[in-house]
C-alpha cells in the first residue's frame, strides 16, 4: 500500500483496510481499545505508526477466528459474559490471548510473586489483571473478562 508515513497502524486498520473490529478509544494508549497482535505481541496500534510495520504479521479481532469457529478466547468472553457494550471487547480479546502466550513463555508481571521460578507461571486472578490493566472496560465487566481468561487458560471453552 501507498500510505502517508505519518498514518498510524489504527487508522490504516479503520480507514484504508476496512477492519472495524479495532476501536479508536482514547487515541493516547490509554484504553487499550485498539490492542492487536503484530507478530504475537499486544500492542496499542494508535501509538505505532503503519510503515513501522510493513512486513510484520498483524493480527485483529477478526483473523482470530477461523471461519465460522469463534477462537477459544472469542467464545469464552460470551460464555462467561465478558462483555456488555462490546465496544472494549476486541481489544480486550486480543489482549487476552497475547496474555496466555507471555504465561506460557514464562515473563513475569508486576504481581509474580517468586521471580525465580519463570517457567509455570502461577495464573492467579491477581495475575489475570495484573496483566489485563491495560485494558479499560468502562462498562465493568471484569468478573467476566478474568473468567474467560482463566478458562481459556485451564482448557475448559464450551
Amino acid at each position: 500500500m501507498d500510505i502517508d508515513p505519518r498514518t498510524t497502524l489504527l487508522d490504516l486498520l479503520r480507514e484504508d483496510l476496512h477492519m472495524t473490529g479495532t476501536k479508536k478509544g482514547c487515541d493516547h494508549g490509554q484504553c487499550g481499545a485498539c490492542t492487536v497482535l503484530v507478530n504475537g505481541r499486544r500492542i496499542n496500534s494508535c501509538l505505532t505508526l503503519a510503515v513501522m510495520h510493513d512486513g510484520d504479521h498483524v493480527t485483529t479481532i477478526e483473523g482470530l477466528a477461523k471461519g465460522a469457529d469463534l477462537h477459544p478466547m472469542q467464545a469464552a468472553f460470551i460464555e462467561h459474559d465478558g462483555l456488555q457494550c462490546g465496544y472494549c471487547t476486541p481489544g480486550q480479546i486480543c489482549s487476552a490471548v497475547a496474555l496466555l502466550d507471555e504465561v506460557k513463555a514464562g515473563a513475569p508481571s508486576f504481581v509474580t510473586s517468586n521471580l525465580s521460578v519463570l517457567e509455570g507461571v502461577d495464573l492467579t486472578d491477581e495475575e489475570i489483571k495484573e496483566r489485563m490493566s491495560g485494558n479499560i472496560c468502562r462498562c465493568g465487566a471484569y468478573p467476566g473478562i478474568v473468567a474467560a481468561v482463566r478458562a481459556v487458560h485451564e482448557g475448559n471453552t464450551g
